[in-house]
C-alpha cells in the first residue's frame, strides 16, 4: 500500500512523458523519487511510527503547545496535499480526454471536473481500508503492465538498450519540431533541459534537493507508517517499498525512450495532456486499442488510489486536527469528526478539480517535484528538529512552518512556472537548441515573475531549517522533559498514546 501510494500519476504518465521530451533529463525525476526512500527510511519511518497516532500534527504537538502547532500543521498539510492533487487531477483529465478523443479546453475541463466528481464520490464511500486495498491492487497493475510494456519495446529493438536510445534520437531527429526537440546526435543533448544555461544548472540542484527530501515531509505518505501495527514492520514496509518502486522506475526509462522511438515527440505533444500521454500512445502503439484500454485503465486506477489517499489525510487533518483538537478541544464525537471529514473531502476535491484546470497542460512529474518542494520545506524541518534537537521549541516550529511554506509558495507563484511566458528555444553551445518548461499560462503577455528557478527548494528548504533554529534561540520556551520522553517514545514505541495537552 505505501508503493501504491507514492506510485501516482505523476510516477507512471509524468515521468515516461519527462523522459520521451527530455531524455536523461527527465530520467532524473525517476532518481530523486527514488533516492528520497532513504531519507524516509533511515530518518523517519520508524520514530514517525513509535511516536504518532493518526497524524504528523500527533507527533509535533507531544513535546509542543498544542493548539498554535495543530493549526499551523493543519495548514501546512492542506497546502501540500492540494498541491499533490493537483497533479492528479491533471493526469486524470488528460488521460480520459486521450481515451475518449476529446479535444478543447472547454471540453478537457469539464472530464477533469467530472472525474473529480467520481474520484471524491468513492473516497466518500471507501474510506481508509477501501483506499487501502485500491493502493495494493493498483499497485500490483501497475508494476505488471510496466514490465509488459518494458519487455514488448525492448523485443522491437533485440533487447538492446542502445539500440532503443538510437531509435528514440532518429525519431527525435525527424520531428516537425527537431531543432527544439533534439537537435543533436548525442545522447546528452536529447531534448536537453538542465545544463543549458547557469540558471538551469541551479535549478537542477533545486529540483533534486526538492525530491529527495520532499518524500520525508509528505503527510499522506507520513499517515501511512501510522496504520502498520509495529515499529519493525514500519521499517520493513519501507524496505519493500525501496524495492518495488525502485523496479518500477528502471522500468520508466525504456517505457519513455520507448514512447520516444516508437511514438515521437510531434504526436505526444499534440495528444490531450501532452507529455502525460507518452505512455499510453505507446500502449496504443505496441498493441493497439485493447492495450490503450488497459494501460489507461491502471493509469486511471493509479490516480484514484492516490487522489484517495491525499483527500482521506487532508480530510482526516481537518477533522481530528483543526475541529477535534482546536475548535472543539478535544469533546467532539468520533460521529462528528467523520461527518466533518467527509464535507472537508468534498470542498478539497472542488479546489483540486478547479486547479487541475489551470494546470492540466503542465506536465505532472514537475507538478509533484513542486509538491515535494513544500513537503520539504514546511514540514521536513519541523519533524526532524521534533525528532533530534532538545532545544527545539513552539516558536521554532512555527517560524519554520510558515516560513518554509510562505517562501515555497510564494516563490512558485513568481517563477517562470505560473507567471512567466512560454518557453522559447534557448541555444546550445554547438548551435543546437533546447526548450525549456512551459508556464501554467498561455498568454504570452503575462509575465511578472522575478525568481528565475522553476522549483524554489534551493532557497525555501534552507530557510526554513534556518528559521526553526532562529526562533528556538529567541525563545525562551524550554522542554527538555518532554524531549526526553519523546526521544524514549520515538526509540522504543513504549508509551504510544493520545498527546497530552500542556
Amino acid at each position: 500500500a505505501i508503493a501504491g501510494d507514492y506510485l501516482s500519476a505523476a510516477s507512471f504518465l509524468g515521468i515516461a512523458g519527462a523522459i520521451a521530451l527530455q531524455g536523461m533529463d527527465g530520467f532524473l525525476y525517476s532518481i530523486g523519487f527514488l533516492v528520497a526512500w532513504l531519507v524516509a527510511l533511515l530518518l523517519v519511518a520508524e520514530l514517525m511510527r513509535n511516536t504518532g497516532r493518526f497524524t504528523m500534527a500527533d507527533v509535533l504537538a507531544y513535546r509542543l503547545k498544542q493548539r498554535p502547532i495543530r493549526i499551523a500543521v493543519s495548514v501546512s498539510v492542506l497546502c501540500v496535499s492540494l498541491f499533490y492533487l493537483l497533479a492528479q487531477m491533471a493526469g486524470a483529465g488528460g488521460l480520459v480526454s486521450l481515451l475518449l478523443g476529446v479535444s478543447g479546453e472547454m471540453a478537457q475541463n469539464l472530464v477533469i471536473a467530472v472525474v473529480g466528481v467520481v474520484m471524491v464520490t468513492y473516497v466518500l464511500i471507501g474510506g481508509m481500508k477501501g483506499t487501502t486495498w485500491v493502493q495494493i491492487i493498483k499497485a500490483v497493475l501497475l508494476i505488471t503492465a510496466a514490465f509488459v510494456m518494458t519487455v514488448w519495446v525492448l523485443g522491437k529493438y533485440g533487447f538492446s538498450l542502445s539500440g532503443l536510445f538510437d531509435g528514440a534520437i532518429e525519431t527525435a531527429k525527424g520531428s516537425a519540431n527537431a531543432k527544439t526537440v533534439a537537435g543533436a546526435d548525442k545522447l546528452t543533448h536529447y531534448g536537453v533541459k538542465y545544463g543549458v544555461t547557469t540558471t538551469s544548472k541551479i535549478d537542477f540542484i533545486s529540483l533534486a534537493l526538492a525530491l529527495v527530501l520532499g518524500t520525508a515531509g509528505l503527510p499522506h505518505v507520513l499517515q501511512r507508517f501510522y496504520t502498520v501495527p509495529t515499529s519493525k514492520q514500519a521499517r520493513k514496509s519501507v524496505e519493500w517499498a525501496i524495492w518495488l518502486i525502485g523496479g518500477f522506475y528502471l522500468l520508466t526509462l525504456v517505457i519513455g525512450f520507448g514512447a520516444g522511438a516508437l511514438v515521437g515527440p510531434d504526436k505526444i505533444s499534440a495528444a490531450p495532456g501532452k507529455a502525460n500521454s507518452a505512455a499510453p500512445l505507446l500502449a496504443y502503439e505496441l498493441g493497439g486499442s485493447w492495450m490503450l484500454g488497459i494501460v489507461a485503465g491502471i493509469a486511471f486506477a493509479t490516480i484514484l488510489a492516490v487522489v484517495a489517499g491525499l483527500t482521506i489525510t487532508a480530510s482526516a487533518t481537518f477533522a481530528h486536527d483543526l475541529y477535534k483538537e482546536v475548535f472543539k478541544r478535544g469533546q467532539s464525537t468520533q460521529d462528528q469528526e467523520v461527518k466533518v471529514a467527509r464535507y472537508s473531502a468534498i470542498a478539497i476535491g472542488l479546489v483540486a478539480i478547479f486547479g487541475g484546470m489551470l494546470a492540466k497542460s503542465q506536465n505532472i512529474a514537475f507538478l509533484v517535484a513542486l509538491a515535494f518542494a513544500v513537503a520539504a520545506s514546511a514540514n521536513l524541518p519541523t519533524i526532524l528538529y521534533s525528532l533530534f534537537w532538545k532545544g527545539f521549541n513552539t516558536k521554532g516550529a512555527l517560524w519554520s512552518i510558515y516560513g518554509g511554506l510562505i517562501s515555497s509558495i510564494g516563490l512558485i507563484i513568481f517563477s517562470p512556472v505560473v507567471s512567466g511566458k512560454p518557453a522559447v528555444a534557448t541555444k546550445l553551445a554547438d548551435g543546437t537548441s533546447a526548450m525549456l518548461s512551459p508556464s501554467m499560462f498561455t498568454n504570452p503577455d503575462i509575465d511578472f515573475h522575478w525568481f528565475p528557478l522553476d522549483n524554489p527548494g534551493l532557497i525555501s528548504i534552507p530557510l526554513a531549517f534556518f528559521l526553526g533554529w532562529l526562533g528556538s534561540k529567541l525563545s525562551k520556551e524550554h522542554n527538555a522533559q518532554k524531549y526526553a520522553e519523546m526521544e524514549v517514545r520515538s526509540l522504543t514505541g513504549h508509551g504510544v498514546g493520545p498527546a497530552v495537552d500542556h
